[in-house]
């Protein structure tokens, strides 16, 4: 390759550039799902976007021969920072040729860039936060991306990695096929509902602004300590709860309540990307047509979200919605399941996930390197 060069990206052309480059290098990785442009365009946009009220972003093109062969976008999270005051900036969007070169000045570009803000350490990919996609894949490259999870040709690991980054943490990704939900799983959580006075129900559409304020307490809550989170706000809960509600199935999103008190939630969407895969330019016409059409075939299922506060944990609440889940998605016609992301090292949701069935089939990792 010839020499690399960077620049941020400046005006709506080497914007377009900068949305359009995946397109490009994976259109003949069958397990790439083009998403819709308009859907990238309106998450890079500081204007639009409710996480840019407390972050900034600097997003970079690198080029060879006048020819664009990379992207990323380097973030730095004031909400993060107040949280966890681990100088960490992040990267995120980074898609690149297969060259050593243009890795490298890519990740050094953001590097530059956070170490401008007084950030003490580069870490990524997340895009744009811990709340998207986050992760780089490193295991599972043979399967299919699935809704809202990232995905990456095998030739990315190794180029982080020799920028110089290491494993921080990995991310762990579950399936499930099995029909009927095992037998243990039934009985453990009819003990549970028994025991502890536990009743679960579906959201309420007619009820949905109250819903997604129960939604964001209990997910603050749960999360709160977790390595990584940030409380989601009002704005950003109810951009995320927009952006679900076309596609939300009110039996898929549960909740348990013991003695009339709400103490966690399950919510579970339709696999997007299957219909998404069926335009691969990403653009919305007459793309979106072909959309709506392959969304009708759709079998596959993914838990997005997942809650229980503090006090109710090891006690079985997770089992018993992860149960309606899967009761009310057979009822419905879907018949694989993704659950996930979980921490390598929560121990306690991996075992219940494996006693379900369950078993990890990819590994996302995030990775760092000091400033």
């Amino acid at each position: 390759m010839g020499r690399v060069e960077i620049a941020p990206v400046a005006g709506r052309r080497e914007l377009e550039a900068f949305v359009a480059l995946p397109y490009e290098l994976h259109r003949r990785d069958p397990c790439f799902t083009p998403p819709l442009r308009r859907d990238v365009r309106a998450q890079l946009d500081s204007s639009r976007n409710p996480f840019f009220r407390h972050a900034v972003r600097e997003l970079f093109l690198a080029r060879c021969e006048g020819r664009v062969s990379g992207r990323i976008a380097a973030i730095h999270d004031a909400a993060h920072e107040r949280v966890h005051a681990d100088g960490a900036g992040f990267f995120g969007f980074f898609e690149t040729s297969f060259d050593p070169a243009v890795a490298d000045a890519l990740l050094q570009a953001a590097a530059a860039f956070l170490r401008a803000r007084g950030c003490l350490r580069l870490r990524g990919p997340v895009s744009p936060s811990i709340n998207d996609e986050a992760g780089l894949l490193v295991d599972g490259f043979t399967t299919p991306s699935v809704v809202m999870m990232p995905h990456n040709p095998a030739y990315y690991p190794p180029l982080v990695e020799g920028a110089g980054l290491r494993k921080l943490k990995d991310l762990l990704a579950f399936e499930n096929t099995a029909d009927p939900p095992p037998e243990r799983l039934l009985q453990a959580t009819a003990v549970v509902e028994k025991r502890y006075g536990i009743t679960t129900r579906p959201l309420e559409m007619r009820r949905f602004p109250q819903e997604v304020e129960l939604v964001q307490r209990l997910f603050n809550t749960s999360w709160q300590g977790n390595w990584g989170a940030v409380p989601l706000d009002d704005a950003e809960i109810a951009q995320l709860a927009r952006q679900l509600r076309p596609v939300l199935v009110p039996e898929l999103v549960i909740f348990a309540e013991a003695r009339g008190e709400p103490i966690g939630f399950a919510a579970a969407i339709p696999d997007m990307n299957v219909a998404l895969r069926a335009n691969p330019s990403g653009r919305l016409f007459p793309g979106i047509l072909k959309v709506l059409w392959a969304r009708r075939s759709i079998t596959r299922l993914r838990v997005v979200l997942l809650g229980i506060l503090p006090e109710w944990r090891g006690r079985g609440v997770d089992a018993l919605l992860y149960r309606r889940i899967w009761e009310n998605g057979r009822a419905r016609g879907f018949s694989w399941a993704e659950a996930g992301w979980v921490l390598e090292d929560n121990h306690a949701m991996i075992n219940a996930l494996q006693r379900m069935g369950f078993r990890a089939y990819k590994t996302y990792r995030v990775y760092e390197r000091a400033l």
